[in-house]
């Protein structure tokens, strides 16, 4: 399928070198990685293939900016992080198209990608003139302490491929505010985005050196050889949580600090007083936003046994509405997926829920070539021990599963090692109350499928991570208290 002069265009004006030190280069081994659209298979760029030579000079690069960057005053970065948000807001549909490209989410998706990532831009912009300190006496009279907050030092960040915008500003954004430099390392699925992003960084006046782009094929090698070097200071990591477990081992050699957003295995708890219209609008958005590839996806939907088959009906008579093509072209609700292995996973997921007993309400295949696509999909009557009660999904396949008291709903939600967020649906004030206590989640959605706001402290608990991106204590976690004491 040939570009549109248009996409054409846009994919001329993204760099194909890696970003060092604030050029743009080749690979030292002259190697190059090809990125596909996944609507269609066909190789729409490629770019090159950072060595782990290449990494350790990007590291290079913003350990010897990191001084200057520290040193530039709040007022400074918190300029150049609004001006990135003007240039990204100006550029929205550029961004959009070039990611709906790249990784196959629909255009109007993308969109929201675009205003929800700048919105990270222009939160820490404000919250870098704000960080706070201490001053008081300390309780025996004989002093005056001071408590300051100094950046942690340069960072290395490695991004998924499902949100590949979202995902850079809301690590970029607080690193930078907080007086931190960076080596990112985007997804080989999706570093155009990445790269496109770090170009309006530098537009937008931000110094060579603060934010530098090396994709590769070799992740593992590159992660190894920056986690060990003593000059990095922070490490935040973004995927799934075995690799995150793996990055976390090799962190702890120089006692990095982490930020760990991984795994999810998201309940929707639909209660027997639940407002089933609020409740199903809450479903399609929090199952099938990006394809159901979201680690807030709504993975297991647990609904009262009084009105399963209603929200089962509805739910299915939406879904099976939905359109499916490519994400570039408008009016598609459901995008190609990824890669090839994602319809396979899929496949095997929903095959598995009709083994152990569940009903096909609508979907329930691949969709043939070219691309990766598979059709929007309810199975009802999930039995505990499917595939999907343990683990994430990523595609768009959602099922029902009953219960019939709020203790055995509690159960269900929490019988899983993962912990990012749940979703729950009641008119009643008091089980909502009782929801935020009980459920073991690091988020939660009270009637609303969707949650994620930049003022908001995203993450989890249990295996589902470490840290907290976004909110006040977003910036926190690249800051490091410093404590003086000063005699009387």
């Amino acid at each position: 399928m040939a570009l549109k002069p248009n996409e054409q265009a846009l994919l001329d004006s993204v760099k194909d070198g890696l970003g060092i030190g604030g050029t743009w280069e080749p690979s030292t081994s002259g190697a190059t990685l090809d990125v596909h659209d996944p609507a269609t298979g066909e190789v729409i760029k490629s770019i090159a293939d950072a060595t782990v030579e290449d990494a350790v000079r990007a590291l290079d690069a913003a350990v010897a900016a990191q001084e200057s960057w520290a040193a530039t005053s709040s007022r400074e970065r918190s300029n150049i992080l609004r001006r990135a948000f003007d240039l990204l807001m100006e550029r929205k549909e550029d961004f959009a198209l070039l990611m709906s490209m790249e990784m196959g989410k629909p255009i109007a998706e993308a969109r929201g990608e675009v205003n929800y990532g700048g919105e990270f831009l222009r939160w820490f912009s404000e919250e870098a003139v704000r960080v706070p300190g201490d001053f008081r006496q300390n309780p025996e009279g004989t002093g005056t302490m001071i408590v300051s907050q100094m950046p942690v030092g340069p960072c290395y960040f490695i991004t998924p491929w499902n949100f590949p915008l979202a995902m850079a500003t809301r690590k970029i954004a607080p690193a930078l505010a907080a007086g931190c430099t960076v080596v990112i390392k985007p997804a080989a699925l999706t570093p155009l985005t990445t790269i496109f992003f770090a170009q309006l960084l530098e537009e937008a006046g931000l110094p060579a050196g603060v934010v530098n782009v090396v994709a590769t094929s070799k992740s593992s090698a590159q992660s190894s050889a920056l986690l060990s070097d003593p000059r990095l200071r922070k490490l935040s990591f973004t995927g799934s949580t075995p690799v995150g477990v793996k990055l976390l081992e090799a962190a702890a050699q120089n006692v990095l600090r982490t930020s760990m957003e991984l795994g999810g295995n998201a309940p929707f708890l639909v209660f027997e007083d639940a407002d089933l219209d609020k409740a199903v609008e809450g479903a399609m958005l929090a199952k099938f936003r990006n394809i159901g590839q979201a680690c807030t996806a709504a993975n297991r939907i647990i609904v009262h046994e009084s009105v399963a088959d209603e929200f089962a009906r509805r739910i299915g008579e939406r879904v099976s509405k939905m359109t499916v093509g490519r994400g570039a072209e408008e009016g598609y609700d459901i995008g190609a997926l990824v890669e090839e292995k994602a319809v396979t996973n899929t496949a095997r997921l929903v095959a598995d829920a009709v083994e152990t007993g569940g009903t096909i309400v609508t979907g329930g295949d691949a969709v043939d070539g070219p691309g990766h696509f598979f059709e929007p999909t309810v199975i009802d009557h999930i039995s505990p021990q499917a595939a999907i009660m343990r683990e994430e999904i990523f595609g768009p396949l959602l099922g029902i599963i009953r219960f019939s008291t709020e203790e055995e709903a509690v159960e269900i939600a929490n019988n899983t090692e993962y912990g990012l967020i749940s979703y729950v649906f009641t008119e009643n004030i008091g089980r909502g109350m009782r929801m935020i206590e009980k459920l073991e989640t690091g988020m939660m959605g009270l009637n609303t499928g969707l949650v994620s706001n930049a003022a908001a402290p995203f993450g989890g608990v249990k295996q589902s991570g470490i840290g907290r991106e976004g909110g006040f204590e977003g910036i926190h976690e690249f800051l490091s208290s410093k404590y003086t004491l000063i005699p009387r």
